[in-house]
This record gives C-alpha cells, structure tokens and sequence, in this order.
C-alpha cells in the first residue's frame, strides 16, 4: 500500500496573463509544500487561462507560455506540480506538463477535443495519441489526465487503468451550467470505480466572458466513493491524502476499444520529500442549494467580467421591477455596495411605486442613487420626429423611444465616470424580442441574459432570505416580487398583455431553445397551438436582436451566443 498526498488547486486564471497565471501557480505550489503534499494538481490550460481562443494562432503567446511552463518548473521542489499549458512543439496540443526537481519531466496531451456548445478546441488542437506516459510520484504510479477526457467510458482512463494507474489526476476547465457538479461527480465515481484507480478532479473557478467555471473540485477513491470536496464559486487548495492498495484490474473487452499495449512508459519524479506528515482527515463540503448555486454563479461572472476588464464600478438603470432590483444586488454582493450606481429614469408613464420601491432598494443595499427625470428628452424625441410621424398613428416607436432616452443616459454616465453598464433583461424577454435594441439592451454585461423569468423571482426569495435568517430585512421591497411586470412604456401596461403569464412562456421557451423540440411536441406538451406557434415565431425573428445584445453569463445547457449560433436570415419554421 501507498500513500500520496494531493494538493487540487482551484485557481481563478485570467486568459491572456501568462505572468500573472505563472505566479498564481508559484503561490498555490508554495502552499502545497508547506501542506507536505507530493504533488499539487492545476486547471486545465493553467497558463493561458481558458478559453484562450484564437490567441492559441499567435506564434508570439504561445512562445511566451512555455516560457511561463519553465519559469513554474524552476519552482519545483519538493513537490511536484500537473499543470496545463499550450504544447506547440509541432501541432497544438491542449496539453498537461507534470514539473518536478526544476524541470518539465513529462508532458501528456489531450486526446477528445470537445466541439460542442460553447467548445471549439478542434479549430485549435490535435488529438494527443493513446500511448501517454505514466509517472512515479511518491511510490504511486499516476496517471495524467485533460477535462474530456474523462467523459469517454471506453476511452483514456481505461488505457491509464490497464497500464497500471493508481491514481489518475484529471484537469479540467468545465463551465458551469444548472445540475453540472452532480453530474460530474457521478460520471467520475462510475470512471474511478472501473478503472480501480482514485481520481482528483481539478477544476478551473472564475468568470470568463460568457462563461463561469465553478470550481466543485473533489477526489474519489479506487471504489468510486467521494472523500473530499472543495467549495463552488472560490479558490482553494483542497489537499487531500490517498491511500492506495494493490488491487485487480481486468482488462475491458469491447469490440470498439483497444486498450494500449501494457506497461506504458514510466518516467520517475524523484522528490526531495520532506519528513513524512501526520495523518490527515479529509474534509467534503456540502454543495450549494440549486437555487444558491445559480446566485452565486451570477455573483462570481459579475465580479470577474468587471474587475478583470478593468473596470471598478457599474451602473444600473433601477426601474423599481423585479430585473433590475435584483441585478443591482446582485452587483452589490460581488462588487460592494460602493461601487454599484442605480439611477431611476421615470417617464410620464411611470407609477410612484417605481421610484419608491427603486429608492427603498438603494437605502437597503447602501448603493448610490440618482434621480434622472427623462420626460424632457422623450419630448423632444417625439417633437423632433413629430413632421415625419405625421398623419400616423402612436405605436411601440414612441414606446420604445422612452428606453433609448434611459440607454442614452445611461451610456453617457459610463462614458464620463468610466461606469460599466449592467444590463437588466432576463433570457424570457430576451428570447421573445420583449426588449428594446438600443434601449434596455445597450450596456457592457447582460447578467440575466441566460436566466428565465419565474428564475428571476427564485433568486429574489432566495436572497431575502438569507438576510432574513440573521434577523434583518432582505433588500428586495415585497411590493417588487407581488406586482405584475410591467415595462411602463404606456399607461397601464403588463408584460401579460402582450405574452403569455410567465408560468406558460418559460416551459415553451426551455423546449424550444435548450431541448430544440418541435412545435408539434411542444403543443404534445397540452400547450395551446397557436400560443406556441406564436412563442416560436417570436423567437426566430429575434435573433437579428440577441445578436447585438452585451455578453452575458451562461447557466444553463443551451445559452444565447455560442451555444446556439441559427442565422438570421432563415426561412425554416418547424
């Protein structure tokens, strides 16, 4: 029997800072060894951050990463470190380096390039081959492992197993979406209970344009049985220790896999290791509530698209609805009440509650407030274009008019005092085209942009509550979560007068954009034909919108963006 003590390093990377990724490393590797760990274990491509994109194309950057990969080698000690880089020796490779006693020892490539959803690795990287070194850290025979790869039932770990891993050490930049975590665990308890070997999945945290990485870092032992867990939505250094018995392997027989000729190669990392450590007792933290994973996702994409675009503040157009007050906290828990600006824009359409509920939210949050009447603008709008409107009847032109004067606004305030604008609308209206291009779209980070409606008011209870349970009043006004949406563009308007009650619209929306079903299965559903024909068209003609909307966090299985590229000009309506 064999013991191995692992450091999994949930780092939050920024793609592009080479140096900085680099010293990120060196911190959390100077950690490990303090922790007595033989080896400490890093995100899929470590140092370029992920994605790194088309900066992969560039000669230049990926130079420069491995001069970062020897500048972290020199660093090693008496603990080794698996880190991800860019190997562009010959072809591209997405790539693992295992550095020990100062210098890359071995390097392992990625051998399934997912090419789905927001992935595009085969534009960029060759398929590692099935031959991939095995390494002697600490008595403990280790196997190297990238993200995808450990998808594949008949695939690379099966190959490590029956060359004789112990233990297979797995880096991974998996994005965030509703229920991921789960499914990850389960998929890698199957793989390691298979393989007979325990695994350390290590998992990239941090925002990243459209996307959010949640960390969920965990190890499972050679039965598939979950020993430790790191917390979602923050960095870490889980270390945990492996005891590893002999066990029997029997060789996978499957017509349409060939496991590799055993043994593989060995390459020997020889550590100066410090005296043995006392026994440690690891540790597995309760995963968050679904409803809690979401917000603190949305937390985490907000604070990170601003600060790492270089941003300190954001500005948000406070409406005194549902959309905009909880964006506004949202801000407010990833970015400090100091540095979040709300500004009400009332029109003449709109009802004293707004302001008030917008003013009450504000005062609870500890954000600033302003009051920007728009009345003056929407009038001079509406005088100006007056001759050519001529002998035409008031339509949503002069509706969405006054959206445009509160975009214009808004853009000026972030143009002078250097504010991002966070936009408000949610996924629902998105979907439908309920939201004004230029108007409530225009702004430089879409939080909502992949969370539905009924969602919305979800994230609204949820975070009053946690205020509630330490006695103290949650930020969200009730008469915020009890009255009907409302854009207030004409007198007495509700979203239900031009949608169905949201209740109907979410389900129809989720079937027909996450799970692509037709109108036929959709209406198979009990939903009305012509509800859903209508829900459909909306969606399609919208598309021109979405296109030029700001970016926004991804949460679910099929977000608006990479996820889901339909053209614009398109005649198909099933």
């Amino acid at each position: 029997m064999s013991t191995i003590r692992v450091a999994a390093c949930q780092i939050n990377t920024v793609v592009g800072d080479l140096d900085g990724n680099a010293e990120r490393v060196i911190d959390a590797l100077r950690r490990a060894e303090q922790a007595h760990c033989d080896v400490a274990v890093f995100p899929e491509l470590t140092l370029t951050g992920y994605p790194p994109e088309d900066l992969v194309l560039k000669p230049g950057f990926v130079a420069a990463c491995r001069q970062s990969l020897d500048k972290v080698a020199a660093r090693t000690a008496s603990c080794a470190a698996v880190l991800g880089f860019v190997d562009g020796a010959q072809d591209l490779y997405n790539a693992a380096a295992v550095c020990a006693d100062g210098v890359v020892a071995g390097v392992v490539h990625k051998r399934l390039l997912p090419n789905y959803g927001p992935f595009d690795e085969r534009r960029y990287f060759t398929p590692g081959d099935a031959r991939q070194p095995l390494f002697e850290v600490a008595g403990a025979s280790m196997g190297v492992s990238v993200c995808e790869d450990i998808w594949s039932p008949v695939g690379p770990i099966s190959d490590l197993s029956s060359g004789g891993a112990e233990v297979i050490v797995n880096l991974n930049a998996s994005p965030y979406h509703r229920g991921k975590a789960r499914d990850r665990e389960a998929m890698v308890a199957t793989r390691a209970a298979d393989a007979s070997a325990a695994i350390v999945y290590v998992n990239l945290v941090g925002g990243q344009d459209e996307l959010v990485f949640d960390g969920s870092s965990f190890v499972v032992d050679q039965r598939g049985e979950l020993i430790a867990r790191a917390r979602a939505f923050s960095e870490q250094l889980l270390v945990v220790e492996l005891e590893l018995r002999p066990v029997y392997r029997k060789r996978l027989l499957d017509p349409r896999h060939r496991p590799v000729s055993v043994p593989l190669p060995v390459i020997t990392v020889s550590q100066s290791r410090p005296a043995p450590p006392s026994p440690m007792v690891n540790v597995v933290v309760a995963p968050p509530d679904p409803v809690q994973e979401v917000y603190e996702a949305l937390v985490l994409a907000t604070r990170d698209y601003v600060t790492k675009n270089g941003f300190t503040d954001v500005v948000i157009g406070l409406s005194g609805g549902v959309d905009s007050t909880i964006v506004a906290t949202i801000a407010a828990d990833a970015l400090g009440a100091e540095h979040v600006h709300g500004v009400a824009m009332p029109s003449r359409y709109s009802s004293d509650h707004s302001v008030e509920d917008a003013k009450v939210l504000a005062e609870r949050l500890g954000i600033d407030v302003r009051l920007i009447e728009i009345e003056a603008a929407h009038a001079a709008f509406e005088s100006m274009l007056a001759p050519s409107f001529s002998g035409r009847p008031p339509d949503l032109t002069e509706e969405n008019l006054q959206s445009r004067v509160r975009g214009v606004t808004l853009m000026g305030l972030s143009n002078k005092l250097n504010w991002l604008v966070l936009t408000t609308s949610n996924k629902s209206e998105s979907a439908v085209g309920y939201a004004t291009l230029y108007g409530d779209t225009a702004g430089g980070f879409s939080v909502f942009k992949d969370v539905p409606k009924l969602l919305v008011y979800e994230l609204c209870r949820w975070r009053n509550a946690q205020d509630e349970v330490d006695g103290k009043v949650g930020p969200i006004p009730e008469r915020v979560l009890s009255k009907a949406p409302s854009a207030e563009l004409r007198p007495d308007q509700r979203d239900d007068q031009s949608l169905p009650p949201y209740e109907v619209l979410d389900p129809i929306l989720e079937a027909y954009v996450e799970d692509d079903r037709s109108i036929d299965e959709i209406v198979g559903r009990g939903y009305d034909p012509e509800v859903v024909a209508r829900i459909v068209r909306l969606v399609d003609l919208a598309e021109y919108k979405r296109r030029q909307t700001a970016p926004g966090v991804r949460i679910s299985t099929r977000a608006f963006g990479k996820d889901r590229r339909l053209p614009i000009t398109n005649k198909y309506r099933g």
